[in-house]
């Protein structure tokens, strides 16, 4: 369908959409390499071994301690958002095949949902599990596949989603017109799911219990970068890898009719906006409160779209490189 003029505002970009250093700077990663390209999401098992899913389709356990890797599965598409489950099992968001559960016995691949309303998912991105069995999960775009996700951050045009699956199988819609869709975090006392909207500078919250259940709101609006994968910190904070910082000409344009917006595909690659070599993850509680807010240079690692933090150890992936990065958090 065409696209319709977009009459949504940016807010003024903070101080901190120029790369910048945190104080105390963020500690420079090690890395664990890994066998393929764009660990782009990360997660920890019930074993303590850092998930990952990577281009062709391969599913890695990575021990931190040694660096082995382990390929578990293999989804024939693109995995990205992860989740492992008590139990064993792995919910895994595949932006090709939708979300997928791999077995924790017999490590077959199951096919959990592939289309809603009986249109199929154009890009499954992340996912979580509720400890009732439920499954919330994103979908970042209806016009854009992952091979051409930057359409959707050109043209802002708000479809991604937020589902929840439900323990019988049925699917659900809780929010559409997200801009762009991304990580999710369920808090701790299940009140509510956090999901990132990456085109939107902001995390939004979907209430679940109380007496505003079903109300979805802003928690943290007008962010310095682009958030992208979000993780539950081991002392129950929200972490969000910051792919890049904003980017001027991608803010003037937010405003302007969608034509304008889509003439970006008429110039060269070399012009067109591309993520800053940073290194970026922030924290916040789950009252919009920032708790860190840790950066440094991308020499060696860039473009972190994964974070997961254990006992003060942070575990970053990123959708262009060959490795997963490995930081504490500073003294």
């Amino acid at each position: 369908m065409p696209l319709q003029p977009h009459r949504w505002t940016p807010p003024p970009a903070p101080p901190r959409a120029r790369l910048t250093h945190s104080t105390p700077p963020l500690p420079v990663p090690r890395l664990l390499p890994i066998p393929g390209r764009g660990p782009e999401d990360v997660v920890i098992d019930g074993e303590g071994r850092i998930l990952t899913g990577i281009e062709g389709g391969p599913v890695l356990a990575v021990d931190p301690s040694d660096g082995q890797v382990v390929q578990i599965a293999f989804t024939g598409g693109r995995p990205l958002g992860l989740h492992a489950g008590a139990d064993g099992s792995v919910l895994i968001c595949d932006a090709e095949r939708g979300l997928l559960r791999l077995d924790p016995i017999y490590k077959g691949l199951e096919v959990l949902v592939d289309k809603v309303d009986g249109e199929p998912l154009r890009f499954t991105s992340n996912v979580v599990e509720g400890p009732d069995g439920s499954i919330y999960f994103t979908e970042s775009s209806r016009r854009y596949p992952l091979s051409r996700y930057m359409g959707d951050i050109y043209e802002h045009s708000g479809t991604g989603r937020l589902f929840r699956r439900h323990p019988d199988g049925a699917v659900e819609t809780l929010v559409d017109g997200l801009q762009f869709a991304n990580g999710l975090v369920l808090a701790p006392d299940g009140s509510c799911v956090v999901v990132a909207e990456t085109a939107g500078y902001r995390l939004s919250r979907y209430r679940l219990t109380g007496p505003e259940a079903g109300r979805h709101d802003v928690l943290v609006d007008n962010l310095p970068g682009f958030p992208d994968n979000l993780g539950l910190g081991s002392d129950g904070s929200i972490w969000a890898a910051l792919v890049s910082p904003r980017n001027p000409l991608l803010d003037s344009l937010l405003p302007r009719p969608g034509w304008v917006r889509q003439l970006l595909w008429t110039i060269p690659a070399r012009l067109q906006p591309a993520p800053a070599r940073t290194v970026w993850v922030q924290a916040f509680d789950f009252d919009g409160n920032l708790v860190h807010d840790l950066q440094c240079e991308g020499d060696n690692f860039a473009q972190v779209t994964g974070v997961a933090e254990q006992d003060g150890t942070l575990y970053l992936g990123s959708l262009s490189e060959a490795a997963i990065a490995v930081t504490r958090l500073p003294e």
